[in-house]
Protein backbone atom coordinates (compact mmCIF):
# COMPACT_ATOMS: atom_id res chain seq x y z
CA UNK A 1 0.00 0.00 0.00
CA UNK A 2 1.39 3.38 -1.07
CA UNK A 3 0.89 6.37 1.23
CA UNK A 4 2.05 9.93 0.56
CA UNK A 5 2.31 12.40 3.41
CA UNK A 6 3.46 15.97 3.73
CA UNK A 7 6.63 15.99 5.82
CA UNK A 8 6.29 17.74 9.16
CA UNK A 9 9.21 16.37 11.18
CA UNK A 10 12.99 16.01 10.90
CA UNK A 11 12.95 12.20 10.88
CA UNK A 12 10.87 12.08 7.70
CA UNK A 13 12.84 14.94 6.17
CA UNK A 14 16.07 13.01 6.73
CA UNK A 15 14.44 9.99 5.03
CA UNK A 16 13.58 12.19 2.04
CA UNK A 17 17.13 13.53 1.90
CA UNK A 18 18.53 9.97 2.02
CA UNK A 19 16.31 8.95 -0.92
CA UNK A 20 17.41 11.99 -2.91
CA UNK A 21 21.06 11.31 -2.15
CA UNK A 22 20.72 7.73 -3.37
CA UNK A 23 18.83 8.63 -6.55
CA UNK A 24 20.37 11.93 -7.59
CA UNK A 25 23.85 12.06 -6.07
CA UNK A 26 24.83 8.38 -6.21
CA UNK A 27 22.86 6.96 -9.16
CA UNK A 28 22.68 10.04 -11.41
CA UNK A 29 25.91 11.65 -10.19
CA UNK A 30 24.37 15.09 -9.63
CA UNK A 31 26.56 17.53 -7.69
CA UNK A 32 25.62 17.20 -4.01
CA UNK A 33 25.85 20.96 -3.42
CA UNK A 34 23.09 21.53 -6.00
CA UNK A 35 20.87 18.80 -4.64
CA UNK A 36 19.90 20.54 -1.40
CA UNK A 37 19.33 24.13 -2.52
CA UNK A 38 15.92 25.65 -1.71
CA UNK A 39 15.03 22.92 0.80
CA UNK A 40 14.24 25.46 3.52
CA UNK A 41 11.54 27.14 1.40
CA UNK A 42 10.02 23.94 -0.02
CA UNK A 43 7.09 21.76 1.00
CA UNK A 44 8.35 18.16 1.13
CA UNK A 45 6.54 14.82 0.79
CA UNK A 46 7.47 11.25 1.65
CA UNK A 47 5.93 8.21 -0.02
CA UNK A 48 5.97 4.87 1.76
CA UNK A 49 5.18 1.37 0.54
CA UNK A 50 3.86 -0.84 3.32
CA UNK A 51 5.47 1.50 5.84
CA UNK A 52 8.89 1.59 4.15
CA UNK A 53 10.26 4.88 2.77
CA UNK A 54 10.16 4.62 -1.01
CA UNK A 55 10.05 8.05 -2.66
CA UNK A 56 9.98 11.77 -2.17
CA UNK A 57 9.19 15.06 -3.89
CA UNK A 58 8.80 18.73 -3.04
CA UNK A 59 7.32 21.97 -4.35
CA UNK A 60 8.10 25.62 -3.83
CA UNK A 61 6.89 29.02 -4.93
CA UNK A 62 9.10 30.78 -7.49
CA UNK A 63 8.70 34.00 -9.44
CA UNK A 64 7.24 31.84 -12.26
CA UNK A 65 4.65 29.99 -10.18
CA UNK A 66 4.70 26.73 -8.26
CA UNK A 67 7.60 24.49 -9.20
CA UNK A 68 7.42 20.76 -8.50
CA UNK A 69 10.85 19.27 -7.90
CA UNK A 70 13.05 16.44 -6.70
CA UNK A 71 10.81 13.50 -7.56
CA UNK A 72 12.88 10.49 -6.54
CA UNK A 73 11.93 6.84 -6.05
CA UNK A 74 14.31 4.22 -4.73
CA UNK A 75 15.19 1.60 -7.32
CA UNK A 76 13.48 -1.30 -5.55
CA UNK A 77 10.16 0.61 -5.57
CA UNK A 78 10.16 1.81 -9.18
CA UNK A 79 7.37 0.79 -11.55
CA UNK A 80 5.00 0.28 -8.60
CA UNK A 81 3.09 3.56 -8.81
CA UNK A 82 5.09 5.51 -6.21
CA UNK A 83 5.95 8.41 -8.53
CA UNK A 84 2.34 8.60 -9.74
CA UNK A 85 1.11 8.67 -6.14
CA UNK A 86 3.49 11.56 -5.39
CA UNK A 87 2.38 13.59 -8.42
CA UNK A 88 -1.29 12.93 -7.71
CA UNK A 89 -1.03 13.84 -4.01
CA UNK A 90 0.81 17.07 -4.69
CA UNK A 91 -1.54 18.14 -7.48
CA UNK A 92 -4.58 17.31 -5.32
CA UNK A 93 -3.25 19.74 -2.71
CA UNK A 94 -2.12 22.46 -5.12
CA UNK A 95 -5.34 22.49 -7.12
CA UNK A 96 -7.22 23.57 -3.99
CA UNK A 97 -5.18 26.78 -4.08
CA UNK A 98 -5.46 29.64 -6.59
CA UNK A 99 -1.99 29.09 -8.04
CA UNK A 100 -2.02 30.15 -11.68
CA UNK A 101 1.06 28.31 -12.94
CA UNK A 102 2.28 24.88 -11.88
CA UNK A 103 5.40 23.66 -13.65
CA UNK A 104 8.44 21.40 -13.39
CA UNK A 105 11.67 20.52 -15.13
CA UNK A 106 11.35 16.89 -16.22
CA UNK A 107 14.12 14.53 -17.06
CA UNK A 108 13.32 13.29 -20.56
CA UNK A 109 12.68 9.69 -19.46
CA UNK A 110 10.08 10.87 -16.90
CA UNK A 111 8.00 13.00 -19.27
CA UNK A 112 5.32 10.33 -19.90
CA UNK A 113 4.59 10.23 -16.16
CA UNK A 114 3.89 13.95 -16.02
CA UNK A 115 2.00 13.98 -19.33
CA UNK A 116 -0.53 11.50 -17.96
CA UNK A 117 -1.36 14.05 -15.24
CA UNK A 118 -1.86 16.92 -17.71
CA UNK A 119 1.60 18.49 -17.98
CA UNK A 120 2.71 19.65 -21.42
CA UNK A 121 6.20 20.27 -22.76
CA UNK A 122 7.32 23.86 -23.24
CA UNK A 123 10.40 25.15 -25.01
CA UNK A 124 13.64 23.52 -26.00
CA UNK A 125 15.64 20.73 -24.45
CA UNK A 126 18.10 21.90 -21.78
CA UNK A 127 20.51 20.30 -19.34
CA UNK A 128 20.55 20.37 -15.55
CA UNK A 129 23.39 18.47 -13.86
CA UNK A 130 24.32 17.10 -17.31
CA UNK A 131 20.89 15.41 -17.60
CA UNK A 132 18.50 16.35 -20.46
CA UNK A 133 15.29 18.06 -19.31
CA UNK A 134 12.23 19.84 -20.67
CA UNK A 135 10.16 22.42 -18.88
CA UNK A 136 6.60 21.16 -18.47
CA UNK A 137 3.56 23.13 -17.34
CA UNK A 138 0.35 21.81 -15.85
CA UNK A 139 -2.78 22.55 -17.85
CA UNK A 140 -5.82 22.73 -15.59
CA UNK A 141 -8.83 20.80 -16.84
CA UNK A 142 -11.59 23.10 -18.06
Amino acid sequence: MILVNKINNMVDLEEAFAIRKQVFVIEQQCPEEEEYEHDEVSIHYLATVNGESAGTARWRLTENGVKLERFAVLQQFRKQGVASALVESILDELLLQPYKTIYLHSQVHAMPLYEKFGFTKLGALFYEANIPHYKMEYVRPS
